[in-house]
């Protein structure tokens, strides 16, 4: 599953990224596998999704939400 695929409200746990494009910046931001990423809120056409990790929110682009792997 990915962190696109997630509403406002659910969570998931990062598992890894589907490529390493941007998994260095993504990494740099706090999304490290293992953190718990809580979906605060999604725009209405979906681009921005609004995060909850580490402590902080942060808000991710549908492109970069969508390299990044949950656990099932």
């Amino acid at each position: 599953m990915k962190l696109s695929e997630l509403k406002a409200g659910d969570r998931g746990i990062i598992k890894g990224f589907e490529t390493s494009d941007l998994e260095l910046k993504l990494m740099e931001m706090g999304c490290i596998p293992g953190e718990t990423v809580i979906v605060e809120k999604v725009a209405p056409l979906g681009d921005p999704i609004s995060i909850r990790i580490a402590g902080y929110s942060l808000s991710l682009r549908k492109n970069e939400a969508n390299q990044i792997l949950l656990e099932e």
